[in-house]
C-alpha cells in the first residue's frame, strides 16, 4: 500500500487536525526560501499531536549539518528530507548518525536517473518532485512516464504538482519501487494551511 506524506505544515490545529486524515509522515519545512518556512525556532505545539505512529520529516536544502542536528534532536525529527545539492558525503554523514534520509531530486527533461547510482547507498528514500527555482510547493507536475527510466532499485516517493484528483492515476503507475505520494501545495487554503477534506479525501482513495 502506497505511504502517503502531507508536507508544508506551519499551524499546530491544522496539524492536529492533519493527523486525523491518516497520513504516513508529516513534513516540517526548515528552509527560509520557502512559503512554508516554518522558522529556526517553531513552537513545540506544532509537533504534539504527532503520534509517534506517523513518522516528523525536517525538510531541509543546503543546511549546515550542525543545524539540521540540533533541530532533529530538539524537535525528535524521524526523517530527514534533503532538497537541495546535498552530497552523497553530506547524506551519509547524516545516515550514519542513525537518520532516516530521503534526498529530493527535480526532475526535468534533461534529468539523467543514472547519475543516481551514488546516492544508493547513502539514502533511505528518494524523492522526485518538480524541477523549478522554488525548489517544491510550485503545484507543477513533473513527466511522469519519465520515472519509468528509474531502474536503480530504491524505494521513491512520487512528488510535484499532484492533486487531490490524481490519486485513480497514481494508483495505475505500475513500478516496483513506488513507495508512495508527497503531497502539499495543491491541497491548501493557503501557504501551510491544508484543506482537510481534500487531504482525507485523497489518502482514503489512496489507500483504499
Amino acid at each position: 500500500m502506497l505511504k502517503v506524506k502531507v508536507c508544508g505544515m506551519t499551524d499546530p490545529l491544522n496539524t492536529k487536525e492533519i493527523v486525523r486524515t491518516g497520513p504516513d509522515l508529516i513534513g516540517f519545512i526548515y528552509y527560509s526560501g520557502s512559503k512554508r518556512y516554518v522558522g529556526i525556532n517553531p513552537e513545540y505545539s506544532l509537533f504534539d499531536s504527532i503520534p509517534s505512529g506517523i513518522r516528523k520529516a525536517g525538510v531541509f536544502v543546503n543546511e549546515r549539518l550542525s543545524v539540521i542536528l540540533d533541530i532533529v534532536h530538539l524537535y525528535r525529527l524521524d526523517v530527514v528530507q534533503l532538497h537541495g545539492n546535498e552530497s552523497p558525503e553530506y547524506c551519509n554523514y547524516l545516515k550514519n548518525k542513525g537518520l532516516m534520509i530521503i534526498k529530493a531530486f527535480g526532475i526535468s527533461n534533461s534529468f539523467n536517473f543514472e547519475g543516481l547510482d551514488k546516492y544508493l547507498d547513502v539514502c533511505d528514500y528518494f524523492l522526485f518532485d518538480s524541477k523549478t527555482k522554488d525548489l517544491g510547493g510550485s503545484g507543477l507536475k513533473f513527466n511522469w512516464a519519465r520515472i519509468n527510466e528509474f531502474q536503480i532499485n530504491k524505494p521513491f516517493l512520487l512528488s510535484g504538482g499532484i492533486e487531490p484528483r490524481d490519486a485513480s492515476t497514481i494508483k495505475k503507475i505500475d513500478h516496483p519501487c513506488l513507495f508512495g505520494i508527497d503531497i502539499n501545495s495543491c491541497f491548501e487554503t493557503g501557504p501551510g494551511i491544508k484543506d482537510i477534506k481534500k487531504v482525507k479525501d485523497f489518502i482514503e482513495e489512496i489507500k483504499r
